[in-house]
């Protein structure tokens, strides 16, 4: 019987991760449809399927937010991407994560949702330039990083906003991260 509840508990698991994906990986495609404001900032995106990480960093472990962020570079890039975005996505969007989980680390006391995401914001147009900075084989590209972290900071402050606002109306968000945070105190006993 343990069995049984365990295979349904990982079945469920592996279903929220494929949504989760999923979602991320369709506002990805939509993001790349909306034309960007800013002509100072080309290329500059305001990274709205990270949302979807910041949901999967205070729902999911950490083993499960890698697998999640894998499959939805690798999605994305063959719907609707190239070799190219993939690298300069994979540079971002793991420096982001790293970044996210580490600041995550200092409590809710400490940091607030949309501090994480702020980080992640700031840190994903680091990843990208530094990717850029290997591929030029220069450091001139990171003269960008001022325009990109404003903007940056900006998307990252909305998004753990939106973020914010998920955990607090959609119950079952706040379920599985009131579950999320039990588990370590649950591991120490």
């Amino acid at each position: 019987m343990n069995n049984s509840f365990e295979h349904s508990n990982r079945t469920h698991r592996n279903i929220y991760i494929a949504l989760l994906v999923a979602q991320g990986v369709i506002i990805g495609i939509l993001e790349r449809m909306i034309p960007f404001p800013f002509a100072f900032a080309p290329g500059a995106k305001l990274g709205l399927a990270n949302l979807i990480t910041i949901v999967a960093i205070f729902t999911l472990s950490f083993r499960d937010v890698i697998t999640l962020t894998w499959l939805r570079l690798i999605l994305t890039a063959l719907v609707g991407g190239t070799l190219s975005t993939f690298i300069y996505s994979f540079g971002g969007a793991f420096l982001s994560l790293f970044s996210m989980l580490l600041v995550k680390q200092l409590g809710p006391k400490r940091v607030s949702i949309i501090g994480i995401s702020a980080t992640g914001g700031v840190m994903h147009n680091v990843g990208q330039l530094l990717v850029a900075s290997f591929i030029a084989q220069t450091w001139t590209v990171m003269l960008y990083l001022p325009i990109l972290s404003i903007i940056g900071l900006a998307a990252g402050i909305a998004l753990g906003i939106a973020a914010n606002y998920l955990f607090t109306h959609v119950t079952i968000l706040s379920y599985l991260r009131f579950n999320h945070e039990q588990v370590p105190s649950k591991k120490k006993e």
